[in-house]
Parts: structure tokens; sequence; C-alpha cells
């Protein structure tokens, strides 16, 4: 009997509050494993999360304080607006 699992077998936070998440797909015959590939994304601090796993979830709400969604905030404002020194 071949089955196929697909599970979250990692999840990482950054310094900045970046969320990692990597889902595992495995495919078993007979209880030996065949073939794994994983599927990795990312999480911003404040990006919505309903349709998240509920452990992913659970770590974003704890790790993404208002001060850790500002700060992200700011630094990707002031990436997108540099401000040009002149020579």
């Amino acid at each position: 009997m071949i089955t196929k699992t697909i599970g979250i077998d990692k999840i990482e936070v950054l310094e900045n509050g970046v969320v990692q998440i990597r889902q595992v797909t495995k495919i078993i015959e007979d209880g030996a494993e065949l073939s794994r590939s994983f599927h990795r994304w990312a999480l911003s601090p404040g990006q919505n999360i309903a349709d998240q796993d509920p452990r992913v979830q659970a770590i974003c709400n704890a790790v993404w304080t208002p001060e850790i969604v500002a700060a992200f905030e700011a630094n990707r404002q002031q990436q997108l607006n540099p401000i040009h020194q002149q020579a």
C-alpha cells in the first residue's frame, strides 16, 4: 500500500520576527519511504495567519508583539524609501 503524508516539520523564528516554515511530503510504500520533498515559505510580522497550521499560528502570536511588528514595518518602509544622500 502506498501512502502520502504531509506535515510541518520545521518552524524557525528569525531575529527580525520573520517565521520560516518547512513542510515535508513523504511517499511511503509498505513502511518504506520512497521519497521525501520539502516546501518552504516565510511569514512576516503582522501578516494574516488565519490559514496557517495551528502550531504556526501559536508561534506567530507569541513572537509578534506590537513592538516586533512595528520594528519590522519601520525597517521595511526604510528599505522601500531609502534616503538619498548628496555627494
